[in-house]
C-alpha cells in the first residue's frame, strides 16, 4: 500500500513530461477572440515586451485647458481655442491662447501643463462656436496634470514574463501596447470516463438499480478550474471491448486519461480488467476516502496502431473522486498551467470529537462555525455527495491517529473558491 505522499509523486512524476511541452502561438488576440473562445486564461510561455510607448503620446490627465505656463498671469483672460477632443491629431497652441482639453487627448505643440476645468473663471467650457475668454486663478507648475509619453512603459520594457497567468490588467496591458500574437503554455486536453453499467447521463431515463452519473459534472468543473481542456466526458459501461471502442475513438486526442470507478478488486471492475498488463499499476493508498487507485502509461489500440497516454483512475464514489483530484491530480495541473498549486490551508479547532482509522490518512469534510471551530459535515462516507457540496473546509487527519477531542487542532484545506 502506498502512502498518501508517494502517490502524490507518482503523480507527479507520470504528468512531468507535460512542463516542457512546445509552446501554443496564438495570434489575432482580440478581445473579441477571447469572448468567442471563453478561454482568458492563459499562461504565457515567453515574455512580452511592449513595441510601444504607454502612453503613446504627451496626454491629458483630466478635462481642462491647455496652457502655455509662461502666459498665465492669475486673473488675466486669454483668448479660447478651439477645443481637443480625445482622438484628435497633435496640433499647436498659439501664445497668449489657452485649448480646451478632453482627458486622453493630445497635449499641442507649446502647451507645458493642464489646469482644471474648475479652477478656471469661468468653470466651464465655452460653446466650441462663439469667441471667448478665460482667466485662472493661480500659474501651473510645468508638466502639470500631463502623462508624458512613455510614462508608464517605454517602448521596449519587459511588460510579462513568461510563466505569468494573465488576468484581466495583464490582459488588458497587453491590448493596449497593440501586441496581438503572444506564445502560451500549451493546455493539457483530459478525457474524462465515468465507468459502470449502473451510470446514466443526465437527462437519461433511470431504470431500477441504475443512477446518474455525478463523476464527470464534478471532475468536467475541476479541470476547467485548474484550466485543462475537457476532451470529452463519456460514460461507458463495464464491457472491455465496449471501454476499447471508447478509447479508440476518443483516446489518441487526449492528453490525459481520467477515469472514475472499475479500480477495486471485484468484479465487473472494467478499468483494472483492460489495464492491467498494460502499463497501469492499481493499488491501494493509505487514504479514506479514495483507497484505490490506478496509474501509468496505459496502451491501447487506435486505428490500427499502438498508442500510449497517461491515464490516472480514480475510484468511482463521488466523494471518493473528488477527493482524489484534490489531493493528488489538482495540485500538478494547476502547477503545470501556472496556477497556485495549493488550496489555502490552516490549522484550526475540532468543535467536537472525531474517530479516525488510525491505519489511514481520513479527509473529512466540513465548515467553520463562528467561534471558528471545524464542524464535521456528514460522516465519513464516500457516496455524502449532498455532504460535500455544503462544506467549505476539507479535513485532514494523519495516518497514526485514531481518536481527536473537541478543541484539538486539525488541518483544513479551504475549498470554498
Amino acid at each position: 500500500m502506498r502512502t498518501v505522499a508517494q502517490h502524490q509523486e507518482a503523480v507527479r512524476d507520470l504528468l512531468a513530461p507535460f512542463v516542457d511541452r512546445d509552446p501554443m502561438i496564438v495570434s489575432g488576440v482580440t478581445a473579441s477572440a477571447l469572448a468567442e473562445s471563453g478561454d482568458s486564461h492563459r499562461v504565457l510561455a515567453a515574455p512580452v515586451d511592449s513595441p510601444i510607448n504607454l502612453p503613446p503620446f504627451d496626454n491629458s490627465q483630466m478635462d481642462g485647458y491647455a496652457v502655455r505656463t509662461a502666459d498665465i498671469v492669475p486673473g488675466v483672460s486669454l483668448r479660447v481655442a478651439a477645443p481637443i477632443a480625445a482622438g484628435a491629431g497633435i496640433r499647436s497652441l498659439e501664445p497668449r491662447s489657452v485649448a480646451p482639453i478632453m482627458t486622453g487627448a493630445p497635449i499641442p505643440i507649446g502647451a507645458d501643463a493642464i489646469i482644471p476645468i474648475e479652477a478656471a473663471l469661468p468653470p466651464r467650457f465655452p460653446p466650441a462656436s462663439v469667441p471667448a475668454t478665460v482667466a485662472f486663478l493661480r500659474v501651473p507648475e510645468v508638466g502639470a496634470f500631463v502623462r508624458r509619453r512613455g510614462s508608464d512603459v517605454p517602448a521596449g520594457t519587459r511588460l510579462l514574463p513568461a510563466g505569468r497567468a494573465l488576468g484581466p490588467a495583464q490582459w488588458g496591458t497587453v491590448a493596449a501596447s497593440g501586441v496581438t500574437e503572444l506564445a502560451f503554455k500549451r493546455p493539457i486536453n483530459v478525457l474524462v470516463l465515468s465507468t459502470g453499467d449502473e451510470l446514466r447521463a443526465g437527462g437519461a431515463p433511470l431504470a431500477p438499480g441504475q443512477i446518474y452519473d455525478a463523476n464527470g459534472m464534478s471532475l468536467a468543473i475541476a479541470l476547467a478550474e485548474c484550466h485543462a481542456i475537457v476532451e470529452s466526458v463519456l460514460v461507458v459501461r463495464d464491457d472491455v471491448a465496449a471501454a476499447s471502442r471508447v478509447l479508440a475513438d476518443h483516446g489518441p486526442w487526449a492528453d490525459l486519461i481520467l477515469t472514475t470507478g472499475g479500480v477495486s478488486a471485484g468484479a465487473y471492475e472494467v478499468v483494472r480488467d483492460l489495464f492491467v498488463g498494460a502499463g497501469v499499476v492499481f493499488d491501494s493508498v493509505l487514504m479514506q476516502p479514495g483507497g484505490p487507485q490506478g496509474i501509468g502509461m496505459a496502451s491501447f489500440a487506435a486505428s490500427g496502431q499502438a498508442l500510449e497516454r497517461p491515464l490516472i483512475a480514480f475510484p468511482g464514489n463521488p466523494v471518493s473522486a473528488l477527493v482524489s483530484f484534490e489531493v493528488f491530480l489538482r495540485p500538478v495541473l494547476r502547477e503545470l498551467h501556472g496556477l497556485p498549486p495549493a488550496r489555502p490551508r490552516h490549522r484550526a479547532p475540532l468543535a467536537d470529537a472525531l474517530d479516525s482509522p488510525e491505519g489511514k490518512h481520513q479527509v473529512r469534510r466540513g465548515t467553520l462555525n463562528a467561534a471558528g471551530e471545524v464542524e464535521l459535515i456528514g460522516g465519513p462516507g464516500s457516496h455524502l455527495l449532498h455532504s460535500y457540496a455544503q462544506s467549505t473546509l476539507l479535513v485532514h487527519i494523519p495516518v497514526g491517529v485514531s481518536h481527536l477531542d473537541a478543541g484539538d487542532p486539525v488541518e483544513v484545506w479551504n475549498i470554498s473558491d
